[in-house]
């Protein structure tokens, strides 16, 4: 917050907590509640723009209303270390004109050289576990655990714009068809190998017949004469004919 500057912007919570999931994508929601007379400005930044996609990253809070922002958290193919979150969000807040719309609203606004007394709002993420099976044997309480961090001074840290809602369609499609494609490539794969199979088994059993027609062929020559070759003929074509149909 600045150093003259009162509080335009009531943040409701001041921690964004996700219940973490692997490769699921994880909302949670935050309050701003204008309780002046003033139309107040609002953008959010974060220092992990790629992770997060805040709908609206900016926008209008009208005199003693309130406004809704969703944080949505893409989808994680691994969980982080202890299950500590080091990213940050910022809230910045101008006050502004009566006619000041949405679209009005640049990043100019919520600098120093603007000129405009800017308001900041620090909020940490926290990620929430899966709740776990009771253990016989406590791991930890409360006063043993790792001191939260502090936002005293939060000056080294790189805050940058949000992805906006317009921007989150088509990175989530892209993900989407992504893992689509992955999904497709191994029901292929699984395809090609179940097929490959039928036709070795079909192959082996083949060459079987054959072995045994030829075996038949010759024991029913020896014994004969001339009738044996019609004889054989037509067990040969029979063989073929379910060497064809095993095939299928």
């Amino acid at each position: 917050m600045g150093s003259d500057a009162k509080e335009m912007l009531e943040i409701e919570p001041l921690e964004l907590r996700f219940p973490f999931e692997l490769k699921k994508q994880i909302s949670c929601s935050m309050q701003l509640t204008n309780r002046t007379n003033d139309y107040i400005a609002f953008k959010v930044k974060t220092t992990s723009p790629k992770k997060y996609c805040v709908r609206p990253n900016s926008g209008i809070v009208p005199p003693r209303s309130t406004s809704d922002v969703i944080v949505t958290m893409q989808a994680q193919k691994e969980a982080p270390p202890d299950m500590q979150c080091k990213d940050k969000f910022l809230v910045q807040s101008v006050i502004v004109g009566e006619g000041t719309s949405a679209r009005d609203i640049t990043g100019d606004m919520f600098t120093k050289e603007s000129g405009n007394v800017v308001d900041e709002v620090k909020l940490k993420v926290v990620y929430v576990p899966p709740p776990k099976p009771p253990s016989p044997v406590h791991e930890g309480s409360e006063e043993g655990s790792p001191p939260r961090p502090s936002f005293s001074d939060g000056s080294n840290l790189n805050y940058q714009e949000t992805m906006r809602e317009s921007d989150e369609p088509s990175l989530f499609s892209a993900i989407k068809d992504h893992k689509d494609q992955e999904d497709l490539t191994s029901e292929t794969s699984a395809l090609i190998s179940r097929l490959t199979e039928e036709r070795n088994s079909a192959i082996q059993q083949n060459n079987k017949l054959r072995e045994e027609l030829d075996l038949v062929r010759r024991e029913v020559s020896k014994k004969n004469g001339g009738f044996s070759f019609v004889f054989v003929v037509v067990i040969a074509l029979l063989g073929m004919i379910l060497g064809f149909i095993m095939k299928r």
